[in-house]
C-alpha cells in the first residue's frame, strides 16, 4: 500500500484525481443542475487554483509557483463572490 501511496502523493497524481472529480462536478452542475458555465467556474476556480497549489508542492516545485498559485486564488474567489452577491441582489429584487 506504501508504494501506492507514494506514487500518488509523491508525483501529485492524487490532486489529478481530484480535478478529475472538480472536473465531473462542473459538468454536473452546469447539465444537470442548470447551472451556467460562468457561474460554475467562478464557484470551482478557486479551489481548482488551491489544489494546483498543493500539487506543486508535493512535487517539488520551486515555492514562487506554489506562492503564485495561493495569491491568485484569492482574485478568483472574490470573483465567486461578486457574482453571487449580484445573484443574491437580483433574486431579491424580484
Amino acid at each position: 500500500m506504501s508504494a501506492i501511496a507514494d506514487w500518488l502523493y509523491a508525483r501529485g497524481h492524487a490532486i489529478d484525481l481530484i480535478l478529475g472529480i472538480v472536473l465531473l462536478e462542473a459538468m454536473w452542475l452546469t447539465r444537470w443542475q442548470g447551472w451556467t458555465l460562468r457561474a460554475a467556474l467562478a464557484c470551482l476556480l478557486p479551489g481548482v487554483i488551491l489544489l494546483l497549489a498543493l500539487r506543486a508542492a508535493l512535487v517539488g516545485m520551486a515555492w514562487p509557483w506554489i506562492a503564485l498559485a495561493l495569491v491568485l486564488s484569492f482574485p478568483a474567489h472574490l470573483a465567486d463572490l461578486m457574482l453571487r452577491d449580484r445573484g443574491g441582489r437580483a433574486r431579491q429584487a424580484r
